[in-house]
């Protein structure tokens, strides 16, 4: 045992309980179980966790923990061993189960997931974990609110409408559905007020927000939905990781005389995907440079207007990205560029840029629904002059 090169912790999250495998590697790279064990996910489990650890582990190995990330119940632990200095891991639980199949396991419990995870920290290395923080945590609650309410709302007014179009129409249900829309619609502009009131909060983030909102056509909840699911880009080195998160990165399928279509992955956050859908349409619709030109030029290679429009989605992100990195704000009317120096010269910013003035009035909206376009950019956060 004086010959180990690491240990390996693998976690599998549920509900009440966590399952934990322990595992050493040794000179010659064989992974092999040291203990194994079942505890609360409880505060008082978390420290039992960490004792636990320290009895098994000698202090001069380094211990690299892997976790599912199985909903939200393995933030609070994660949270707290990053607290305790462990170095954490997070996993999607696809990719794990995909590992697993790989080594044949059919199986799958609780017990043999963590083994499994174990095993593919001792093999493998991954990406140190990062909680959000509070402010962006906060955030994304609300903007994943947002879409919650918005998806329920679409939805009672789909059955309202096959109602109102049925050949009997019971008076009961029909009033019933208008009441929990009307209420939906009610909550939906609360929690609008609530985001701008949140970004308000932080100055830095507001004046942010207020460069990226002077792209006609992108909205604070559309920024807003960006940033709270990724952290801030605080995660992000590069453009091509962003890309990717978001599900924009193009895949081939190609092997001998076979080939097949190329299209983006979607292996990552829909909700990103889902709230630049309707801000694309709309800077083509406003004649937003450069996103027309680069429109107009997809369009007439592929015929197809979607693909036009989802590569104007990953241009919009990429350029929200851009002006969030370098805390500068958007100048429209700009030269276009195009081909590979897009990256790098698509977003002259302005040097002289003031600072953040009040957006986004209090009805306008930034939803899959509709955006409100010919508001002043001078209008940003009303709620900050009273």
């Amino acid at each position: 045992m004086s010959n180990l090169l690491k240990y390996s912790l693998g976690i599998d999250a549920s509900k009440d309980n966590m399952d934990v495998c322990l595992m050493f590697v040794d000179q010659t790279l064989d992974a092999k179980i040291k203990a194994q064990h079942k505890f609360a996910n409880t505060l008082s489990g978390f420290k039992e966790l960490h004792r636990w650890c320290k009895k098994h582990c000698k202090e001069l190995v380094p211990l690299y923990v892997l976790m599912e990330a199985t909903g939200v119940y393995y933030e609070k632990l994660a949270i707290y061993l990053v607290d305790q200095q462990y170095s954490v891991s997070v996993v999607l639980p696809n990719k794990a189960r995909k590992y697993m199949q790989a080594l044949g396991l059919k199986s799958k419990n609780d017990k043999i997931d963590a083994k499994g995870l174990a095993l593919m920290s001792s093999q493998q290395k991954f990406d140190v974990w990062q909680p959000l923080s509070k402010f962006y945590y906060q955030l994304r609650q609300l903007t994943r609110h947002h879409q919650n309410l918005q998806e329920s709302k679409t939805s009672l007014a789909n059955q309202h409408h096959a109602l109102q179009h049925s050949a009997y129409v019971t008076k009961e249900v029909t009033r019933q559905l208008r009441k929990t829309i009307t209420l939906f619609e009610k909550q939906i502009e609360q929690i609008k007020i609530a985001i701008v009131e949140h970004i308000s909060s932080d100055q830095t983030v507001q004046r942010k927000v207020n460069h990226i909102c002077r792209i006609k056509g992108v909205d604070v909840l559309t920024v807003a939905t960006v940033i709270a699911e990724t952290n801030g880009f605080t995660l992000f080195n590069n453009i091509a990781q962003l890309v990717s998160f978001a599900g924009y990165d193009v895949i081939e399928s190609q092997s001998g005389n076979h080939s097949g279509k190329t299209r983006i992955s979607k292996k990552g956050n829909s909700r990103i995907r889902r709230i630049l859908h309707m801000p694309a349409f709309n800077v083509v619709r406003h004649q937003q440079a450069p996103f027309t030109n680069l429109y107009e030029r997809v369009y007439d290679g592929t015929k197809i207007k979607m693909k036009a429009y989802v590569a104007v989605q990953k241009k919009l992100l990429v350029l929200i990205y851009t002006l969030w990195k370098k805390d500068e704000a958007f100048i429209p009317g700009f030269k276009n560029t195009s081909g590979n120096d897009e990256p790098s010269a698509l977003f002259p910013l302005d040097p002289l840029s003031e600072s953040p003035k009040e957006i986004v009035p209090p009805n306008s909206s930034t939803t899959q629904d509709g955006h409100r376009y010919n508001e002043s950019p001078e209008a940003l956060f009303p709620l900050l002059q009273t």
